[in-house]
């Protein structure tokens, strides 16, 4: 990270970031070009769970390379000035690398949901068994993880 002073090192801050942010960019390897996509998830236990289809690009390319890099950011705000090139952006931000795995066994994927549910406000949880029949959760085993914040943070 360049801007060192920037870099968070708390684990108490980084632990608010994922458990009060509500979307989290994946980045997947597909062939010359990278395949970003924004998704809602859960956090719990260092490992990040999404709900998603049971086929479609991003299962394709799971499939061939399961690496993948995520971006989580908190809050952002622009802040402006009468000057144009003193605009600046309050922020904090996640950048993590890690390994999903595919999940497909119907308990496994109630706990997942019930994780990303939690995350999202609500406790107390019953799904459809069609409902759940016709997902995947993905679990993201976070390898690698930096936080960031403007200089500007309070």
């Amino acid at each position: 990270m360049r801007r060192q002073k920037q870099k968070i090192v708390d684990e108490r801050i980084i632990n608010e970031i994922m458990n009060k942010s509500l979307i989290c960019r994946l980045a997947f390897f597909d062939h010359e070009y990278p395949y970003i996509i924004p998704m809602n998830y859960g956090y719990k236990n260092e490992d990040l769970y999404f709900h998603c289809a049971t086929e479609g690009k991003k299962i394709d390319l799971i499939k061939q390379n399961n690496k993948v890099c995520f971006e989580i950011e908190q809050e952002h705000e622009i802040i402006k000035s009468d000057t144009s090139c003193k605009w600046t952006t309050k922020y904090r931000s996640i950048i993590g690398y890690g390994k999903i795995e595919i999940i497909s066994d119907n308990n496994e994927k109630i706990k997942g949901l019930d994780v990303i549910m939690q995350q999202h406000g609500k406790m107390e949880n019953s799904y459809n068994k069609k409902n759940v029949d016709e997902i995947y959760i993905l679990k993201l085993a976070i390898s690698d993880i930096s936080a960031k914040q403007s200089s500007n943070w309070e």
